[in-house]
């Protein structure tokens, strides 16, 4: 099994594949018990927001690595991908200043994903 910085990167890679933007690791262990990582990604619109999902899915489902559980697709506003240590969240622009999971976790370090 990958740890979790390691899983957090290969998704932030996946993300950046199919065109995810402004993708933020956000390093939750010294902050919650929730997960080790989020994932936060971009998207233009409800159909890149569930490529990008799809293109997450597909590449760790090679590894054998499965999510726990997946919240929102069908909608495609705002898609959760829970892997444990890494949670993803897939945003279209909107959702994603309204929930702003940034300032809600600001005690997190940040880190700006900036390519393979």
């Amino acid at each position: 099994m990958k740890d979790s910085r390691s899983l957090a990167k290969e998704i932030a890679i996946a993300a950046s594949e199919k065109k995810g933007r402004n993708i933020v690791l956000l390093n939750l262990q010294e902050v919650s018990l929730i997960a080790d990582y989020f994932v936060i990604v971009s998207a233009g619109s409800s159909t890149q927001v569930k490529a990008i999902a799809d293109s997450i899915l597909k590449k760790l489902r090679e590894e054998d690595i499965v999510p726990r559980s997946r919240e929102g697709y069908q909608e495609a506003q705002w898609i959760l991908l829970d892997y444990g240590g890494v949670v993803t969240h897939i945003f279209q622009e909107e959702q994603r200043q309204f929930y702003d999971l940034e300032r809600l976790w600001g005690d997190a370090e940040s880190e700006q994903f900036q390519g393979s």
